[in-house]
C-alpha cells in the first residue's frame, strides 16, 4: 500500500509539473502581449506615417516603387547585408565573422541575422551542425566536469565534518560570484563601450546569448559605422563558449534544487502516513485494517 501511494503521488507530481509548465508559458504569453503589443502597434503606425511622408517629399516616386524598395531592403537584411552604409562595409564572411558564425551554429544560439545563402553553404551548415552540436555538448559537459572537480577537491581537503558544509557553501558562493562577474556583469561594460549600447542592452544581449535564446535583435560587430578589431567577434565566440558552460551549470543546479524541494515537500506527508500505517500493522498483526482513501 505505501508503494502504491508513492506511485500515485509520482503520477500526481508529474501532472502538477506539466500543469505548472503550461501555466508558466501562458503567464509569459499574457505578460509579453501586455508589454509589447501596444508598442508594436505604435511602431507599425509610425512606419506607415514615415512612408507617407517619404512619398510626399519625393512626388516622383509612387507607392508601388516604394514598396519594391522596402522589399529589396528586407531581402538584403534577411541575407545578412546591412542596408545602412555602402558597399565598403566589412564583409559578413571574413574569417573572424565566419569563426563567430561557426560558434553560433554549434552552440545552437542561432541569432538569425546571418545565414548561408548558397545551396552549398546550407548543405554544409546542416552536416556541420549535425556533428558540431554533439561535439559542443561533449565539450561543455567536459568543462562542467572540470568546474565540478574543483568542488570535489575542496571537499577532500576538508577532514573535519563540521567544516565541510561551510567550505562547500563558500565554494558555491565563489563559483557564483566569479562567474557572475566574468560572464554577466563585466561583459556588458565592454559591449556598451564598443557597440554604443546602454548597460541594460548589453546585459540583455549577454544573458540572451549565454542562455542560447539568441533573438538576434542585438548582435556584436554588426554596426557599419564602427570599426572593430579583427579578432573582436572571435574573442566574443570564445567568451560565449565558456559562458555557456558556466550558465549551464547554474541552470542545472537550479533545476535540481527546484525539483528536490518540490518533491520533498510533496512526498513528506505521504511518506509519514505510509510509515505510520506500516507501524500499526506491525504492532497489531492480529487485526487487519482496511485502508480507506480520503
Amino acid at each position: 500500500m505505501p508503494l502504491l501511494t508513492i506511485q500515485n503521488r509520482q503520477i500526481t507530481w508529474t501532472s502538477l509539473l506539466v500543469l505548472g509548465y503550461l501555466f508558466y508559458l501562458l503567464l509569459g504569453a499574457m505578460v509579453f502581449q501586455l508589454l509589447e503589443k501596444q508598442s508594436e502597434t505604435h511602431f507599425r503606425d509610425q512606419f506607415q506615417l514615415e512612408k507617407l511622408k517619404f512619398l510626399q517629399n519625393y512626388a516622383c516616386l509612387d507607392r508601388q516603387a516604394l514598396e519594391q524598395l522596402v522589399q529589396v531592403l528586407m531581402e538584403a537584411w534577411v541575407k545578412g547585408v546591412n542596408p545602412e552604409g555602402n558597399s565598403t562595409n566589412p564583409s559578413n564572411w571574413d574569417f573572424s565573422n565566419s569563426f563567430f558564425f561557426a560558434g553560433i551554429v554549434i552552440t545552437t544560439i542561432g541569432y538569425g541575422n546571418l545565414s548561408p545563402s548558397t545551396v552549398a553553404g546550407q548543405v554544409f551548415c546542416v552536416f556541420y551542425a549535425l556533428f558540431g552540436v554533439p561535439l559542443n555538448l561533449a565539450f561543455l559537459n567536459q568543462l562542467g566536469k572540470g568546474l565540478s572537480a574543483h568542488f570535489i577537491t575542496l571537499k577532500r581537503w576538508v577532514q573535519k565534518p563540521g567544516c565541510a558544509q561551510v567550505v562547500q557553501t563558500l565554494a558555491v558562493a565563489v563559483f557564483l560570484t566569479t562567474g557572475t562577474l566574468l560572464f554577466l556583469i563585466f561583459p556588458p561594460l565592454v559591449f556598451s563601450y564598443v557597440e554604443g549600447w546602454s548597460y541594460g542592452e548589453g546585459f540583455y544581449f549577454t544573458f540572451i546569448t549565454l542562455s542560447t535564446i539568441g533573438f538576434g535583435d542585438y548582435v556584436v560587430g554588426t554596426n557599419p559605422n564602427k570599426h572593430y578589431i579583427p579578432v573582436y567577434r572571435s574573442l566574443t565566440a570564445i567568451w560565449i563558449v565558456f559562458g555557456l558552460a558556466w550558465l549551464a551549470q547554474v541552470f542545472n543546479a537550479a533545476a535540481d534544487l527546484m525539483e528536490k524541494f518540490l518533491q520533498l515537500k510533496w512526498y513528506k506527508p505521504d511518506l509519514s502516513l505510509a510509515e505510520g500505517a506500516t507501524t500499526k500493522l506491525e504492532d497489531e498483526p492480529e487485526q487487519p485494517r482496511v485502508h480507506i482513501p480520503s
